[in-house]
């Protein structure tokens, strides 16, 4: 069972705001705390590469938070420009 394809859910939908994500509930719990809920939430069949995936992409949100928490963004403007420099546009 690949859980990419079946869109299974690792814990987020779209309708959950950033704060809601990133709580002090979050920011408390452990790396292994964190792991044991997705264990959770996945099913029983799933392969190692699946439960890696999920612990990816977590990580990969946590990281994406905490970049907008400490105010490492940048504008669409930016995104674009640096776009069109390797798009060659």
């Amino acid at each position: 069972m690949n859980l990419r394809d079946n869109k299974i859910n690792c814990g987020y939908s779209g309708k959950v705001g950033l704060a809601d994500i990133h709580s002090k509930e979050v920011e408390m719990s452990t790396a292994k705390e964190e792991v044991r809920k997705i264990l959770d939430r996945i099913p029983d069949d799933a392969s190692f590469e699946d439960i890696q995936y999920h612990i990816y992409v977590r990580e990969k949100i946590e990281r994406g938070l905490r970049d907008i928490a400490e105010g490492h963004v940048i504008t669409q403007e930016e995104v674009e420009q640096r776009m069109s420099k390797w798009l060659g546009n």
